[in-house]
């Protein structure tokens, strides 16, 4: 090897070399080899071969392309109702957008417009859930209101295909309705929702290249897999796997945390209990230790989440830079808020593959209230949730479901933009999934189970890693836990 090639390995293994190093022999590493990949289905481990093989060494890829299509921040002000009204009443009219260009809203009327009729009529109408009762003998009552006022809309228990839907809305909806008028409520017929279109585009990368989603790393806690981490971070870097694995990280060019990066402080009670790391700008700078790891020319995209060090009201911005300085220092790690959007994968002919990044705090509330989606799985089905949540291309559309900054003039949690990829955390537990050519992902977690998950009956399944390919939009998801 020349200089330059000496130099090029030993910045790929994070080793500044002395100048005896540069000048001497290059030691060749034995490594051991991981078990296959596999498909998304059935998740490899990542530990579990018992041969060695030669590692092999390239030069750094050049930095990929990419743009942030949405991040938030706010100055911190007194908030008053009027602020929250402003939200919600922005929230309508962007939801009225989508809902006027459904074939069954062509003739959208106000409600005091409706109100104002005498006579027996077929009305349309968009509307928020202010209120939702059953009756006892199962019909069902909605109030519904826009900007001019509320009406009632009944539904009629037999009605069965109807009724179903209606358990389905939930207070803050923002929906499209039809009926028939009578005696000044409507006797609804027909549920319309935002929703995103059947025909969305499944956009795929004109270059090879791979995504790695990770969120929960909980860096701090005493339940933090410490091992398990860096195995994952020696499989980066191309120190674990057999060919076909070190050929897929050679591949892999972005990687995104989806929240919740350190434990944090104080996040709960009596939570210094189960830290390793007492002090925030402690959990922080071994955080940035550990992604300093990874190699250089992937680029890191980190979103903050309920146990990072900033305000809980979402939007959340960036973390703190006071907070999460070595972070900031890193030329390959973007911070970014909580949600956010990143457009990846662009060329001069091809757009790039838009990213939601929302790390997940308002699926406690649906996984709970929602009848369809706490029978028919819960947790261990958060797709259920996450498609819950593009049907009403909202992230946290009951207020109640998360805490809400009303610091803008329009509702920042509205899904504006169909994105190709919808990437969450939170829920500790790792899932794959497709919805109208929407790619789902939850990413794990790098926490072992605590006591108030046992107690919940919460089981996490860690050390999962999403890896979707951007060409292919293919999805591996591999296991770096025995």
């Amino acid at each position: 090897m020349d200089v330059k090639e000496r130099l090029n390995y030993f910045l790929a293994q994070g080793i500044l070399p002395t100048l005896e190093m540069l000048q001497g022999e290059i030691p060749v590493a034995v490594v051991p080899v991981v078990s296959d990949e596999v498909s998304s289905s059935e998740p490899s481990s990542a530990l579990s071969g018992l041969n060695s093989e030669i590692s092999v060494i390239t030069s750094p890829k050049p930095v990929p392309s990419f743009s942030i299509v949405k991040s938030f921040s706010s100055t911190a002000k007194k908030y008053t109702p009027a602020d929250f009204t402003r939200c919600f009443v922005a929230r309508y009219y962007q939801m009225e957008k989508y809902l006027k260009g459904r074939p069954e809203m062509q003739s959208v009327l106000s409600i005091n417009k409706i109100i104002a009729k005498k006579e027996r009529d077929k009305v349309s109408l968009i509307g928020m859930v202010y209120e939702k009762t059953v009756t006892k003998t199962g019909h069902m009552i909605l109030t519904m209101e826009d900007p001019t006022g509320k009406v009632a809309v009944h539904i009629s228990k037999d009605k069965r295909e109807l009724i179903q839907q209606a358990k389905n809305l939930i207070l803050d909806d923002v929906v499209g309705m039809t009926g028939v008028f009578n005696q000044k409520a409507i006797y609804g017929d027909n549920i319309i929702w935002p929703d995103i279109p059947f025909n969305t585009e499944l956009k795929k990368a004109d270059e090879e290249g791979r995504a790695i989603f990770l969120s929960d790393v909980h860096i701090g806690s005493k339940y933090f897999l410490s091992e398990e981490f860096n195995k994952f971070l020696s499989w980066l870097r191309g120190e674990l796997g057999n060919e076909v694995q070190k050929e897929l990280a050679a591949q892999i060019k972005y990687i995104f945390i989806i929240g919740d990066l350190v434990d944090g402080v104080g996040v709960y009670p009596e939570q210094d209990k189960e830290l390793v790391l007492k002090d925030i700008n402690e959990q922080y700078r071994e955080a940035a230790r550990l992604l300093s790891l990874i190699p250089s020319q992937i680029k890191i995209f980190i979103i903050p989440g309920n146990h990072d060090c900033v305000h809980l009201f979402e939007p959340q911005p960036p973390i703190y830079e006071d907070y999460a300085k070595p972070l900031y220092e890193m030329p390959n790690v973007v911070m970014l808020s909580n949600p956010a959007v990143v457009s990846v994968g662009q060329t001069e002919n091809f757009s790039g593959i838009n990213i939601l990044l929302y790390h997940g705090y308002s699926f406690d509330h649906y996984v709970s209230e929602v009848d369809s989606i706490r029978n028919n799985g819960g947790y261990s089905r958060i797709d259920l949730t996450m498609k819950f949540l593009l049907k009403r291309r909202h992230l946290a559309p009951t207020f109640a479901s998360n805490q809400l900054s009303p610091a803008f003039n329009f509702d920042p949690l509205v899904i504006d933009t169909v994105p190709d990829i919808f990437a969450t955390g939170h829920i500790h537990y790792s899932l794959a999934a497709n919805f109208k050519n929407v790619t789902l992902i939850s990413g794990s977690c790098w926490q072992s189970s605590t006591p108030f998950q046992e107690k919940m009956g919460h089981k996490p399944e860690p050390a999962r890693v999403p890896v979707i390919n951007l060409k292919t939009r293919e999805i591996k998801i591999l296991k770096f836990i025995d």
